[in-house]
C-alpha cells in the first residue's frame, strides 16, 4: 500500500461508495447474503482509502516508524473478516469462493511484503488482486447476462446460491 498512491486511494473510495449503494440495493431487494458480502467489501475499500489517504497526508499523526505496523494491523484485521465471510459462504458458487480465497491470499502477501520489506511479495499481491478482480468481472458479466434474459455460465457462478436468493425468498410466500 504505497503511501504515495493518493489518486488510487480516491478511486478506491469511489469503489467503496459504489459498493455501499449496491449493498443498500441488495438489502432492499431482500437479498441479505448478497448485501452482507457487498457491505463487507464496501467497508474494506472505504477503510483502505481512509488508511492510504490518512497515511499519505499524516491525518492520524502516525510516525513513519509505525507505518509498517499500522498496515500490518489493517491487513491482518481484514484477513480475519474475510476468513469469517468465507466460512459463512461455503454454499455460494465456486467463483465467489475463489474471489474470497484470492482476497485472503492478497492480504497475506501484502502483510508479508510489508513485514519483510519485500517488493516481490507486494508484486505477487498485485497479481493476486488483479486475478480476483478478473473473476469479479466474470461474475458480473454472468449475473448481468442472466438478469437480461441471457444464459448463465457453464461454471454456475451465479446460476445458484446467492445470486438467486431473492427468487427463492419469493417462492416461500
Amino acid at each position: 500500500m504505497p503511501v504515495t498512491g493518493v489518486r488510487l486511494a480516491i478511486l478506491v473510495a469511489a469503489a467503496g461508495l459504489g459498493l455501499l449503494v449496491a449493498t443498500v440495493w441488495a438489502a432492499g431487494l431482500g437479498q441479505p447474503a448478497v448485501a452482507a458480502m457487498l457491505g463487507i467489501f464496501a467497508g474494506f475499500w472505504s477503510s483502505y482509502a481512509a488508511l492510504a489517504l490518512g497515511l499519505a497526508h499524516n491525518w492520524y499523526g502516525t510516525p513513519a516508524a509505525d507505518i509498517v505496523r499500522t498496515v500490518t494491523l489493517f491487513t491482518v484485521t481484514w484477513m480475519v473478516v474475510v476468513a469469517m465471510l468465507s466460512l459463512t459462504t461455503l454454499r455460494v458458487p465456486s467463483s465467489f469462493r475463489a474471489i474470497f480465497f484470492l482476497v485472503e491470499l492478497t492480504l497475506a502477501l501484502v502483510t508479508a511484503g510489508y513485514i519483510n520489506a519485500d517488493a516481490s511479495l507486494l508484486k505477487a499481491a498485485g497479481v493476486s488482486a488483479f486475478t480476483f478482480g478478473a473473476i469479479g468481472v466474470y461474475v458480473f458479466f454472468d449475473i448481468a447476462s442472466q438478469a437480461t434474459g441471457g444464459p448463465g455460465s457453464r461454471s454456475g457462478s451465479a446460476s445458484s446460491g446467492a445470486a438467486n436468493e431473492h427468487s427463492h425468498h419469493d417462492d416461500r410466500h
